[in-house]
């Protein structure tokens, strides 16, 4: 019996392309049970094989995103998700359908013949390790226009499902920034980095698609009546659909010397590579315990001559992962010299003929320092709407249905500048500033502008990067009763799982993969991971190898 399974296939084959083309045997038909994975290798290249549905596929074993081996994540149904970051990917298509990973990956063919199983790779396909979905481009004289304000990942995730799903009228997207949309995940991990080398997509790519992108411009006013937008150069666009995803701003410290030399925030690229020139051999101050202030504490360890940092509650990230956690952040950076001085306030910033000399804290103490790094939260940048219709809440967050729409007709809201209703909290309205949920904010925007009315159900998927180990976190832990520890947080291999009524709302790891994944996995799926199960030293569900 001979079965070709051409779903998982990216090109007709030609003649020219067959010259490129291996076939091994991989495996048996018996070796992969239905819902199982394995890594094989075929032509020198690792594949994905994966039994699923009914069917075998082969899939590029490596995230697009990072590079992590898919064989090492979590299966589930017909997806794939990665270990490190949780992108999700289809078994049967290499479509990817969780984010913070953006491109497909590459499929290759697969034979059953004689109850062996034969996998086709072709060397050039393989080599490029992603693939973009297919995108349509607009239609001429198609007089629709979709506008979107803000150059982040919510704003290219939407325009890039729009032309995936065949949008064909005009999508302009605005940005404030000189930049094309960036990974902003990788300015507080690699401080010395190169704009060019974090753009997510090249000019190349938006002018292929259609995707008009307008940069250094700034959204001044709107107005809902005649839809539209004037900008800071006086310039005005019309729109039938908007989004908003301006995004947040750091917040500064209310206190004199802010305006002194070397007195920083982290924001931009430029501010990263600033604050990496100006630190080597300087005494640095860290004020606020945030997870980019314990990174950028972490990046600075072999750079900076003093670490000290300041913080407002007893432990770092207090408020989100909760002080056993931060307890162990403190310790980790504290090992290595960080000093820290917790449960304190910055009350003044000095100088010295316009530089920063010192700070003094509301315990009097007084550091001395050349630079100060001011991290202690955000604003959403939505002064822009203020005296029109659009709903905010207290804090001047839009506030957006599970559509991700706006209380108005045709204007939708997505990032870190909205609260959004989080379906795995009983559709609590929260604000999630995460790299992976401004993500699917775009995309189930788009999908809504298009009338395919969609619910927003991802599961917040987070990590930082300490000491060259990252630490996972995904789920809202928000209200959580107790934590339970699996591994041994003295070895820094650990799994914490968040209980809240009796069951796990989130989860935090060290050196515990895949098993963050397997419980954001569960988390989507809706089944319940109960106390009990958590307790339990039965630990199969987690996917460990």
């Amino acid at each position: 019996m001979s079965v070709t399974k051409p779903p998982c296939q990216l090109l007709e084959s030609d003649p020219e392309e067959d010259q490129d083309e291996v076939t091994e045997v991989v495996c048996l038909e018996s070796d992969l049970r239905e819902g199982q994975m394995m890594e094989v290798e075929v032509g020198g290249y690792t594949v994905l094989l994966t039994r699923t549905g009914g069917r075998y596929s082969a899939l590029e074993n490596q995230c697009t995103h990072y590079g992590a081996p898919l064989s090492k994540g979590v299966i589930s149904g017909t997806k794939v998700r990665c270990p490190w970051h949780g992108s999700c990917f289809n078994t049967h298509t290499g479509d990817i359908e969780e984010y913070p990973g953006m491109d497909s990956l590459p499929c290759h063919k697969v034979k059953i013949q004689n109850s062996k199983v034969y996998v086709s790779i072709n060397k050039k396909t393989i080599r490029q390790g992603k693939r973009i979905k297919h995108m349509g481009v607009a239609e001429p004289g198609n007089p629709h226009t979709v506008l979107l304000i803000g150059g982040g990942a919510t704003s290219l995730s939407c325009a890039e499902t729009l032309r995936q799903e065949n949008y064909g009228g005009r999508i302009i997207m605005v940005s404030r920034d000189y930049l094309l949309p960036y990974d902003k995940t990788r300015l507080s991990k690699v401080m010395n980095v190169q704009s060019e080398s974090i753009l997510l997509r090249g000019m190349e790519f938006y002018q292929k698609y259609d995707i008009e992108v307008w940069l250094k411009k700034e959204a001044k006013s709107l107005d809902l009546d005649a839809k539209t937008v004037q900008f800071d150069d006086g310039a005005v666009q019309s729109y039938d659909q908007l989004l908003i995803s301006t995004g947040c701003r750091a917040k500064i410290l209310d206190v004199p010397g802010m305006n002194l030399k070397n007195v920083l925030m982290l924001e931009t690229p430029e501010d990263a590579r600033q604050i990496h020139a100006v630190c080597e051999g300087s005494r640095v101050i860290l004020v606020g315990t945030s997870f980019v202030g314990m990174e950028v504490a972490s990046y600075m360890l072999n750079k900076a001559s003093d670490i000290t940092v300041i913080g407002s509650s007893d432990m770092p990230y207090q408020n989100t992962l909760g002080k056993e956690i931060g307890k162990i952040t403190l310790t980790m950076l504290a090992d290595k010299g960080v000093k820290f001085h917790m449960n304190e306030f910055v009350t003044e910033i000095r100088g010295a003929n316009g530089t920063l000399k010192d700070i003094v804290l509301k315990s009097g103490t007084v550091i001395p320092a050349d630079v100060l790094i001011v991290g202690i939260g955000v604003n959403p940048n939505s002064e822009w709407l203020r005296g029109t219709e659009i709903k905010m809440d207290h804090k001047k967050f839009v506030v957006v249905d599970k559509y991700m729409k706006t209380n108005v007709p045709d204007v939708f809201c997505g990032g870190d500048v909205c609260t959004f209703p989080l379906n795995m909290a009983k559709e609590k309205q929260v604000n999630i500033g995460h790299w992976q949920m401004a993500q699917a904010h775009g995309k189930i925007i788009a999908l809504n502008m298009l009338g395919r009315q969609t619910e927003l159900k991802s599961i917040p998927y987070y990590w930082t990067v300490l000491l060259g180990r990252t630490m996972r976190y995904a789920g809202y832990g928000e209200g959580y009763t107790e934590i339970i520890i699996k591994g041994k947080v003295e070895d820094r291999k650990f799994l914490g799982l968040y209980i809240k009524d009796e069951k796990v709302i989130a989860a935090v790891s060290l050196n515990f993969d895949p098993a963050v994944s397997a419980v954001a996995e569960r988390l989507l799926s809706g089944r319940a991971i109960t106390k009990i199960e958590a307790q339990s030293d039965d630990l199969s569900w987690l996917k460990l190898p």
